[in-house]
């Protein structure tokens, strides 16, 4: 019996994670956003209680956690950072892994089951995985990324990529990497033929 792969994109930050995995989706495999998963885990009372009495009323707008807000606070905060962290990667990866077994055990399960992880390494992760892959960008070219989507300046940039494992680090510990320094077009034959070997 065929075990369905599990398969963690990683990379640096606004590197092109997003675009590797609708890639790869369109091509078969089931996606699944870290990022996402923290989105609806906002939604949850018990978890909302908890980023209340961490970080304090006013991340709370229209009785909701506003998530820029919440990026706000701990990005110039790094203990608060590291709290935030610790109490959200743990529910993160339970999710993943919920949604990984209910994939597994379909009767037509899909090619691969990838996950989206910018903080892979950083948070242990990379340990469930079977297959890690990095996408690589050039510092210039993710900021322009990271401004065009947020507005942002660099100074922004630089404390949330701080964050983060250097990208060479990044592409040392995956099992590969994909460079994305061009367009959409010429990033996609490089994510096909990563398919085709991993579905293989």
């Amino acid at each position: 019996m065929l075990t369905l792969r599990k398969i963690a994109v990683t990379g640096g930050l606004s590197s092109g994670k997003s675009s590797v995995c609708r890639i790869l989706k369109n091509l078969g495999a089931y996606v699944v956003s870290a990022d996402e998963v923290v989105h609806q885990l906002f939604s949850h009372p018990k978890l909302k209680q908890k980023l209340v009495e961490l970080l304090g009323n006013e991340v709370i707008v229209k009785d909701q956690i506003d998530r820029s807000k919440v990026a706000a606070k701990v990005f110039s905060d790094p203990n608060l950072l590291e709290a935030l962290e610790k109490l959200i990667h743990p529910l993160v990866y339970r999710e993943i892994l919920r949604q990984y077994r209910i994939q597994a055990g379909k009767k037509t399960p899909p090619t691969l089951f990838v996950a989206e992880i910018p903080l892979l390494f950083e948070s242990g992760g990379d340990k469930i995985f079977s297959f890690s892959v990095a996408v690589i960008t050039d510092k210039e070219r993710c900021f322009e990324r990271f401004h065009q989507l947020t507005d942002m300046d660099w100074e922004e940039f630089n404390k949330r990529a701080g964050r983060q494992l250097p990208q060479e680090e990044k592409a040392r510990l995956a099992t590969c990497t994909i460079e994305n320094n061009g367009s959409l077009q010429e990033l996609c034959p490089k994510v096909e033929n990563l398919y085709k070997h991993l579905s293989n």
